[in-house]
């Protein structure tokens, strides 16, 4: 007679297994498959690889959504430039930027359609279908130049910010703004985020140092809190929506990580909790997306002296009921002389950091050890972007290029993917610092030619 585990440590024992395992072990009986579809073992495989808040998106099947999606990832590494529709927007805007995506192909929007927003230089939002390659809509001029965008694609929720302290919060479908709200300040950063309870929050760093938290899309007050004596220059939570980094404009202002919690219930305490990291000069800082509560932070040494990366562990524990929060340093480096002073950086796993160097892309341990060194611009690299699955890279050669991580390695590693050009046919080598975003199924650049106005261009993958 044929023994069989019970169902609850067959489970257990599954969910150390990964996707092609699990797969693999469907396979073995009738039993062995209806414990490797269950639901919370694919929901698992998703959360791992993505690592992004699910909040209220209603996925069908965890196992098709984690399916569906990995076959999109291998189409796009695979992909080449004629796999890609082509589409340039005609729309004189003036010069755009931020860009942000609406909504998109992600699996944490839900399969939406990609739509993508940015702010023009004549105090506008305009948002513009991606696959058609044509604007949606644009925001009547407002008052003030916008200074600060930040979306919410689960959402389809996108927010501005301008110099007289006016918060919008817009739809991806209408030109009106849903609500408004004018602030005593001038709106200096934005971030926005789910938290565990799939409640949106929006926090807002102002020109007098505070740091204002907001419900969405009410904005109604939550709290205010003091964090410098000078602008909020950044602010930027943690993938698991634990920590808030926040920084001022001012070399010397030191910089600060908040536990978001003291942020969303003032009764909290008596004061918001943070930890000061004695560090000056900081000028990049990037949380790990796949490891919780881990921190890097590019910095000078001295003013226009070597380039340092310092990688930080936060912790917060309750001893007595009382929080108490830390930062500790794990591992730093100091790059040689020899190499060119990066402009931009990300962290995916926590072990490694990856970063530009003139017209180089480095991918680096935390400690300092060189794994990859890749090579595809002529001119130096100006803008780096990274998700948990895509790194792009932008140079004024005209071109972008695109990298994926490759999975299971000991350290995480990039496979070079598709270098596509910023503008098709056009060779000038002109372009005004473009940047590009990405999601699963598309890619978008802004580019601005010297003394011209911005324009999108828009690659949609042929699917």
């Amino acid at each position: 007679m044929e023994m069989q585990l019970p169902e609850v440590p067959m489970v257990h024992i599954f969910s150390f297994l990964d996707a092609a395992s699990l797969l693999r072990a469907g396979q073995v009986s009738k039993y062995w498959k209806r414990i490797a579809d269950e639901e919370r073992l694919w929901r698992k495989l998703c959360q791992r690889r993505w690592r992004i808040s699910w909040g209220g998106l209603q996925v069908p099947s965890w196992k098709q959504l984690f399916l569906t999606h990995s076959r999109r990832e291998r189409c796009m590494m695979r992909a080449r430039r004629q796999d890609f529709a082509y589409k340039e927007s005609t729309d004189s805007l003036g010069l755009l930027k931020p860009v942000a995506y609406f909504s998109g192909s992600d699996p944490s929007m839900g399969d939406q359609k990609p739509i993508v927003c940015a702010v023009s230089s004549k105090c506008m939002l305009c948002a513009w279908d991606v696959q058609e390659g044509l604007m949606i809509w644009c925001s009547p001029a407002q008052p003030s130049g916008i200074k600060c965008l930040a979306t919410l694609p689960e959402r389809s929720l996108a927010f501005t910010g301008d110099a007289l302290g006016t918060i919008k919060v817009w739809n991806c479908q209408d030109e009106d703004p849903l609500a408004t709200l004018t602030l005593p300040s001038s709106c200096t950063s934005m971030e926005v985020f789910l938290t565990d309870d799939d409640s949106p929050v929006l926090m807002i760093g102002d020109s007098e140092g505070d740091i204002h938290t907001l419900t969405v899309p009410e904005l109604q007050s939550v709290s205010c809190v003091n964090a410098f004596e000078c602008p909020v220059f950044c602010l930027y939570c943690s993938p698991n929506k634990k920590w808030i980094f926040a920084s001022g404009t001012h070399e010397f202002i030191l910089p600060k990580v908040f536990f978001t919690d003291s942020l969303l219930r003032p009764p909290f305490g008596t004061n918001a909790l943070f930890v000061t990291f004695l560090m000056t000069f900081c000028t990049q800082v990037s949380w790990a997306l796949k490891r919780a509560n881990r921190l890097t932070v590019m910095l000078r040494k001295e003013f226009f002296g070597r380039v340092e990366f310092s990688t930080l562990d936060m912790t917060a524990e309750s001893p007595g009921g009382s929080t108490t929060v830390s930062g500790r340093e794990i591992a730093s480096f100091i790059l040689e002389d020899n190499i060119d002073a990066p402009q931009c950086m990300g962290a995916c796993d926590g072990t490694t950091v990856v970063f530009d160097s003139g017209p180089y892309l480095l991918l680096v341990t935390i400690d300092g050890y060189l794994l990859q060194k890749f090579h595809h611009h002529q001119n130096v690299i100006c803008s780096l972007w990274m998700d948990p699955v895509h790194v792009l890279t932008t140079s004024m050669d005209n071109y972008l290029h695109l990298y994926m991580w490759e999975e299971g390695a000991f350290h995480p590693r990039l496979q070079s993917c598709c270098h596509l050009e910023q503008r098709k046919d056009d060779m000038r080598l002109n372009c005004d610092y473009p940047i590009a975003i990405c999601d699963n199924t598309s890619i978008v650049c802004v580019v601005s030619k010297t003394g011209r106005a911005s324009f999108l261009v828009m690659y949609s993958l042929n699917m």
